[in-house]
């Protein structure tokens, strides 16, 4: 049983908080709050942490309602002593991102900015533009996220136009580079006709671009091109005044007029409402705008300087030293302005400075940065407002008691029953949530190679789906985050009573909102209807559903050519003794395709992990009987 004192609030007892406090040393390092249940409540970081720390307790403090709770539960106050102020910062947005903190300003994982990724874990590495950032590689670089897509995308299409790059994740022909390379626009990375060491140089500048240091690019280029001409390599010289001249196409139309044309700086600012915060930062280097970036927070997670302290250091965590900028101007003051330009210092090696201007040409631009932010926050209203506009007609559509804000779609595919498989997708609040969706292969014995059951399939999926609360009925329901506020079942009446029938055996029929949506004229099916719902296919409740089936359909017939291509692969390599599955998995990962395999050597299957030279001689064999035939004679 735990110590009675040691759950009671600090707050509650001075002599404990006051020994608690003298106990924390003044030095730089990151801080625990925990409540009496031992959870984490917040994680701050200071330079020094016994002040830091102290100023939550004092009366005089005005923390704001949010920190204010958070301080009436603290129990117990743990650190960790660093050795710099940039230390603190790094080792306290690893613990925020382990831990998730209630308190802590969190910025939300938002899906319609997009980022640039280039994957230097590659031997030969890819550029692409992406809106999830996938962080179990380090060595792979995201940049963004970019508010600008169309710009993003017009860049990305331009350099590739400047520099060779390879076009293309596999290859078109095992034994030549495709067109691509006769044009100049690949250096025949897939025939390695290009060292990875050459490559990775190129790949070097395209960074530089997307760092905002195109000038500086363009000075190196400029020199190389110099020493080129004067060693009459006049067609390598050519080459680059092409590169030079295409890099000053970029973004020459997008000067910011600023007293100080040398400096680089970073300007950022947010407009909030109730439910969104829109941040925006402007990248501006060399008098020009290079980047304009865009984040997410709860408005309700604190101050609109501890939110723009917050975005900064998530932000420049995942940059290189060289791209932080000597100046950061903000909309207001941070919390720990200090903290903050003292770790960028550090891993900078120069003096960063971080100001909120009043006035005059740096306060004109934190007003510009504003107005883009509002204009963000305008859209982002206007979308949900549509949302829950939908959300609002399909309630009325359905008779529902609530907004269904989870809402989960299930669809089946197959080619007349063989690699059956169903999808389920999720929309909360009207939009995809595909950390929520998921994937079935249907395990139905009758369901196979020329005999298909819908039906069937679809009662298979929502019995798997539901079982838990079946098994466990002490599982909360209603209410719940995993349960649904409606169900939507792709296909007419005959599917909705299949799934009716198999929810009636669970006794969840009655707790569960179902409907069905028809392929051929969009009709919606409520349970035991005869008759669909009379319906206007230009309502917003019924897009809704729309949008939801053919998500559903989207994701399930990938998952079906997913399988059917895996079996076709498997099914010619199936037939060859000694070949199990792993070692197919080995064959196919370094030839790509059966038609690779068919064409490689003797000498090239034997490279292959867990292939040895018998194994390799029976595949060899195995797509060679005349040859093989012919040895034996």
């Amino acid at each position: 049983m735990p110590d009675l004192l040691s759950t009671t609030p600090l707050l509650k007892t001075p002599e404990r908080l006051e020994s608690r406090l003298k106990q924390i040393p003044p030095e730089p390092g990151v801080y625990f709050m925990r409540d009496a249940k031992d959870h984490i409540l917040y994680i701050g970081k200071s330079k020094k942490l016994r002040s830091r720390v102290r100023s939550y307790f004092r009366q005089s403090q005005d923390l704001g309602p949010r920190i204010a709770l958070m301080v009436r539960q603290v129990t117990d106050i743990e650190f960790i002593v660093t050795d710099s102020e940039a230390e603190a910062l790094a080792l306290e947005a690893n613990l925020i991102k382990q831990h998730q903190p209630h308190f802590n300003v969190l910025l939300k994982d938002d899906k319609k900015y997009p980022y640039l990724c280039i994957t230097w874990s590659e031997e030969y590495p890819s550029i692409f533009i992406t809106r999830r950032r996938r962080l179990g590689k380090k060595q792979d670089r995201y940049y963004g996220p970019y508010v600008d897509t169309r710009l993003l995308r017009s860049t990305l299409h331009l350099v590739k136009q400047i520099f060779p790059l390879k076009q293309r994740r596999r290859p078109l022909f095992k034994d030549r580079p495709c067109l691509n390379y006769d044009i100049g626009r690949c250096p025949g990375v897939c025939q390695r006709l290009v060292t990875p060491e050459e490559y990775r140089k190129t790949l070097q500048k395209i960074a530089m671009i997307f760092q905002g240091r195109t000038g500086e690019l363009i000075a190196i280029l400029n020199e190389q091109m110099q020493l080129a001409s004067a060693d009459l390599n006049f067609e390598y010289a050519a080459r680059l005044r092409d590169q030079i001249a295409g890099l000053q196409n970029l973004g020459a139309d997008q000067k910011v007029a600023l007293p100080d044309d040398t400096i680089s700086r970073d300007a950022i600012a947010l407009a909030a409402d109730e439910q969104s915060a829109c941040i925006q930062l402007f990248q501006i280097r060399a008098g020009r705008l290079v980047g304009r970036l865009g984040f997410m927070a709860d408005p309700q997670s604190g101050s609109v300087g501890a939110i723009l302290q917050r975005a900064l250091e998530e932000h420049y965590a995942h940059v290189d030293p060289v791209e932080i900028p000597a100046e950061i101007l903000v909309q207001t003051e941070l919390p720990e302005a200090e903290l903050l330009a003292g770790g960028l210092c550090d891993r900078k090696g120069r003096k960063v400075t971080v100001l909120c201007p009043q006035r005059q040409t740096k306060a004109e631009l934190i007003q510009m940065v504003e107005r883009n932010a509002g204009h963000e926050l305008m859209r982002t209203q206007r979308a949900r407002d549509l949302s829950t506009q939908a959300q609002q007609d399909l309630a009325d559509l359905l008779d529902l008691p609530d907004l269904p804000r989870r809402i989960e779609g299930y669809d089946i595919s197959h080619i007349q029953g063989s690699d059956a498989v169903a999808s389920r997708v999720v929309f909360v609040d009207g939009l995809p949530a595909k950390q929520h969706y998921r994937r079935y292969k249907i395990k139905d014995p009758t369901v196979r190679a020329g005999h298909s059951d819908d039906f069937a399939s679809l009662a298979e999926v929502i019995g798997r789906r539901f079982r838990s609360y079946v098994d466990k009925p002490e599982q909360p329901r209603l209410g719940s985050v995993d349960w649904p506020d409606l169900v939507m079942i792709d296909g007419g009446k005959g599917q909705l009573s299949a799934v009716m029938a198999v929810l009636s055996e669970m006794e969840l029929a009655d707790t569960l909102q179902v409907v069905s949506l028809a392929k051929q004229r969009e009709e919606i099916f409520l349970p035991g209807a005869k008759q669909p719902l009379p319906t206007d296919s230009e309502q917003s409740g019924v897009q809704l559903l729309r949008r939801l089936r053919d998500e559903a359909h989207r994701f399930a017939v990938s998952f079906h050519r997913q399988q059917r291509t895996e079996r076709m692969r498997r099914s010619r390599l199936d037939e060859i003794s000694g070949l199990g599955h792993h070692r197919q998995k080995e064959l196919l990962a370094a030839f790509r395709s059966i038609d690779y395999i068919r064409e490689a050597s003797l000498e090239q299957l034997v490279t292959v992990p867990t292939i040895g030279p018998q194994l390799a001689q029976q595949i060899y064999d195995y797509f060679h009987p005349s040859q093989s035939s012919k040895a034996e004679e």
